[in-house]
């Protein structure tokens, strides 16, 4: 069970590690328009500095290093960049619409699961299996 757990968190890891390496950060001109035309705030800063921490996130997950602190920083990645990147309550077209939804969902359903990692960690405290540290806040 113990490497069950491990390849779950590099699983859920990868989307963040390879997603702030690939687009924010090696495709950041693309991703800095991208989010230009949905009027994100700040685009230029914005992209490479949430592509930084959500590698930084993803690791921390991956590696069991301080993975509370890696999964609130996923968490609130996608939880403050769905609203604005994808609000498919703002698209006309129909199709665009339920692309935007599907998006919108999927980033849900990571928050989801990065609060579910934070709860495991929080609950486990130093008995996380195959990690590197405890985690950093404590129960209660």
């Amino acid at each position: 069970m113990d490497a069950l757990f491990l390849i779950g968190r590099l699983l859920f890891a990868l989307v963040f590690v390879m997603s702030g390496a690939t687009t924010h950060l090696l495709g950041r001109h693309g991703a800095i328009e991208y989010a230009r035309m949905y009027n994100a705030p700040a685009p230029g800063l914005m992209v490479p500095l949430s592509g930084l921490a959500i590698i930084v996130g993803g690791l921390s997950i991956a590696l069991g290093l301080y993975a509370d602190i890696g999964a609130l920083m996923a968490a609130a990645f996608v939880l403050l960049i769905a609203p604005i990147m994808h609000a498919f309550w703002k698209e006309r077209d129909a199709q665009q619409r339920q692309n935007q939804m599907a998006h919108f969902m999927k980033n849900m359903a990571i928050c989801g699961g990065a609060l579910v990692i934070f709860f495991t960690y929080n609950q486990l405290q130093g008995d996380a299996p195959l990690s590197l540290t405890d985690p950093l806040f404590g129960r209660g």
